[in-house]
């Protein structure tokens, strides 16, 4: 099975979305619990809310292996997203709900680690890092948004309830000031939604990996809650019409990126 799909555009705006993906080998399968052979902590549906995003001309990658298999938006060297929180794994061993992903004995030594860094990791890896280098080639410099969701109670990694549009800069440190005030001023605008810029959720490894404004790259994360736009006690099932006042928040931030012209500055 190919490990992703991509649309390639001619805009400076990438879109990666590396975490709805629900595919798991089954030599993998086997060893999992029942329950984590469900997926549950799958970012459901965020490729179909951004399959919009070719026809602005905004390039889309989409992961299709699940997150059991290896986590394409985590340090690779271990280190932790969030030092002091309570942090997931490049091959996770835990769900979210902090139950048990693979059944007794069962869970993938550190040479299994090794070679599905390898095999799933690298090559994502290495094509985004081609991706972002095509369109600042092109362009003079590059816009990636990492697409994520995630249920709105997660009491493992945060008490209460998440707003519903969640986005990351790395404190700032990952795009450039007016890349993060336009995002910020569309996600604050969006109407029957909530949002936090930079609170529980930062950026991940993507977003902190990528963004570089002095090399002319601008990386922004947006974690969405799972509630504002789908039933959670029905995840598989997509509601294209509980989702369509989200892809028209989503379509007015990427139209806003794609649109604004930062300073390129030398390398």
């Amino acid at each position: 099975m190919l490990l992703w799909h991509i649309d390639r555009g001619d805009s400076p705006l990438l879109v990666s979305v590396p975490h709805a993906g629900r595919h798991i080998p089954d030599a993998i399968a086997l060893r999992l619990t029942a329950r984590a052979r469900d997926v549950p902590d799958t970012d459901w549906h965020v490729d179909e809310l951004y399959r919009f995003a070719p026809s602005i001309g905004a390039t889309l990658l989409a992961a299709t292996h699940s997150r059991y298999v290896v986590d394409l938006n985590r340090d690779p060297s271990g280190k932790a997203l969030y030092p002091g929180a309570d942090n997931t794994e490049l091959c996770p061993t835990r769900t979210f709900c902090n139950d048990p992903v693979y059944q007794p004995g069962e869970a993938p030594p550190a040479a299994e680690i090794d070679a599905r860094r390898a095999t799933y990791f690298d090559p994502y890896h290495a094509l985004l890092a081609r991706e972002i280098d095509r369109v600042r080639d092109r362009h003079g410099y590059a816009i990636l948004v990492d697409g994520h969701s995630i249920v709105a109670e997660v009491p493992r990694f945060f008490t209460g309830r998440l707003p519903d549009l969640n986005l990351g800069t790395g404190d700032g440190a990952s795009c450039d000031a007016a890349a993060q005030a336009l995002a910020a001023g569309i996600v604050s605008s969006a109407a029957g939604f909530t949002h936090v810029v930079n609170g529980r959720f930062k950026g991940g490894y993507i977003t902190r990996r990528y963004g570089a404004p002095d090399q002319n790259v601008h990386a922004l994360q947006l974690e969405m809650t799972q509630a504002c736009y789908m039933d959670e006690a029905n995840p598989v099932r997509y509601d294209a019409l509980r989702a369509a006042t989200l892809i028209a928040v989503l379509e007015r931030l990427l139209v806003t990126l794609a649109e604004w012209r930062p300073e390129v500055r030398a390398r």
